[in-house]
C-alpha cells in the first residue's frame, strides 16, 4: 500500500478494554494495528458473507483479538473490540 498510514480510533467499548490490559498486551495490539494502518486489508475479513462486506477486518495474535473497521472515505480505522 501507498500513502500515509490510516489513523485509529477506538469505540467505547474498545477503550475500555484497552485502559485495563496489561502492558506487553497493550503493546500488542498497538503493533498489530501499526500494521493494520499500513495495509488495512493485510488481516482476515471478519464475516465474508456479512453486509459489511471486506471493510470489517479481524487480527488475531495468541489469545488476543481484535475487530476494526477501515473507513475509506475518511482514511481511518475504528477498533471496534478486543478480546
Amino acid at each position: 500500500m501507498t500513502g500515509q498510514p490510516y489513523s485509529v480510533r477506538f469505540s467505547a467499548s474498545a477503550a475500555k478494554v484497552l485502559d485495563t490490559l496489561p502492558e506487553h498486551v497493550e503493546d500488542t495490539v498497538w503493533d498489530v494495528l501499526d500494521a493494520a494502518a499500513g495495509d488495512p486489508w493485510g488481516f482476515g475479513q471478519w464475516n465474508a458473507d456479512g453486509i459489511e462486506g471486506e471493510d470489517v477486518r479481524y487480527a488475531s495474535v495468541s489469545q488476543m483479538s481484535l475487530t476494526y473497521w477501515v473507513n475509506r472515505p475518511l482514511r481511518r480505522l475504528t477498533v471496534l473490540n478486543i478480546v
